[in-house]
């Protein structure tokens, strides 16, 4: 049961992804043409592939990572508090430095990865992010041959689905009927491209992104029945 978990073995993450290149013109004629048939559902005839190019940060074959924000409890006696750290820069060692992160405190059996959406979107595309890198998989995201109930992976999507397979409910949707502060109160994912390739502001994009990891932790917390963690108890490091 949830309740059981222990937070301490949970580490809660967000990641933030754009296109590869910054424009359409910059890729080369086959990735063009990739783009084109690999979109071609999606925009249909409403957008050219040129047009749709600045939602390719969705797809992990035509987009990069540019931060992954991590979170953790610590709990001592009664006191909790709830550690946000981020990677950023450049995406080989964005990935390097998560990596080790997940070898050094997170490699045993008992810890857990958590995000909301997580199984459809951020463990894998980070997965798919490091084999093209040529960066052998760590064990908490090497799924080859794991039964289900081997992954160790949490998903607050999933939790909140409560066995409902037709509903998607949004990180911003699920924290306002749940009473959490809101963590799209300055961008969305929609606006990370632009803030990155014309605004080149990356500490505004960290800041977004440990603003999700934070609410993902909130949304387990309710799902436990447990105390909303206050600003006293997050420390950014």
């Amino acid at each position: 049961m949830i309740s059981k978990l222990n937070l301490e073995n949970i580490l809660f993450l967000d990641i933030e992804t754009v296109p590869e290149a910054e424009h359409f013109s910059d890729l080369d004629e086959t990735t063009q043409t990739l783009w084109e048939q690999k979109s071609q559902y999606q925009r249909r005839d409403e957008y050219t592939a040129e047009e749709f190019y600045d939602r390719a940060g969705i797809w992990a074959e035509f987009g990069k990572i540019v931060c992954i924000s991590v979170g953790y409890f610590n709990i001592l006696n009664d006191l909790r508090t709830f550690r946000v750290t981020s990677f950023f820069g450049d995406e080989d060692k964005i990935l390097k430095d998560f990596k080790n992160l997940l070898i050094s405190h997170f490699s045993q059996t008992k810890h857990l990865l958590c995000a909301h959406n997580g199984k459809e979107f951020d463990f894998p595309y980070i997965a798919r992010r490091m084999i093209i890198h040529n960066i052998e998989l760590p064990y908490k995201l090497n799924l080859f041959g794991k039964k289900p109930w081997e992954v160790p992976h949490l998903d607050t999507l999933e939790l909140w689905k409560f066995g409902d397979y037709k509903t998607y409910t949004s990180l911003k949707l699920l924290t306002h009927v749940l009473g959490i502060p809101s963590p799209k109160d300055d961008i969305d994912g929609s606006q990370v491209g632009q803030v990155y390739y014309e605004e080149n502001d990356i500490d505004r994009i960290i800041k977004y992104c440990e603003k999700d990891t934070i609410a993902v932790a909130q949304i387990l917390l309710r799902l436990r029945g447990d105390e909303l963690l206050t600003d006293d108890e997050i420390i950014h490091i």
